[in-house]
């Protein structure tokens, strides 16, 4: 058996509903969701394909309310129990390589007091502290 048969016949059409035909196709990498709180502001930013253990994200976040996400999108290979080898007809996610996502937050922040967290379905989140707020003590 050849290790790369080429498959000629490839669904390409996608079909959404629900919610997810309110959105449009493509890479899904850094799509960010922020919220706000009297102390704190939230933000999750859409991560598919990174594992935090593979690989190295830094998130940089200046005191203005900056916020520089950096990474790798790893390259995957595709194994299948027959030994065949996958080449991507249609490729509807983000390729390969180093990526770089920066937003700002509504307002400034102290940057020394964040809690980043890595969700095992790709999303990162972290909640930072507003400049000037009182942590109440818990």
């Amino acid at each position: 058996m050849n290790p790369e048969i080429h498959h000629s016949k490839v669904i390409s059409h996608v079909f959404f509903t629900g919610s997810a035909k309110q959105g449009t196709p493509g890479p899904p990498i850094g799509l960010a969701d922020i919220g706000e709180s009297d102390i704190a502001y939230f933000f999750r930013v859409s991560l598919p394909g990174i594992h935090k253990n593979l690989n190295k994200i830094k998130c940089d976040i200046q005191r203005e309310g900056r916020v520089c996400i950096q990474g790798v999108v790893p390259e995957i290979a595709i194994p299948s129990d027959s030994g065949c080898l996958y080449r991507m007809q249609v490729q509807q996610l983000c390729p390969p390589g180093p990526f770089s996502i920066t937003f700002s937050l509504p307002g400034q922040v102290d940057p020394r007091l964040f809690s980043p967290k890595f969700r095992p379905d790709g999303i990162f989140e972290v909640v930072v502290v507003k400049l000037g707020v009182r942590v109440p003590a818990s």
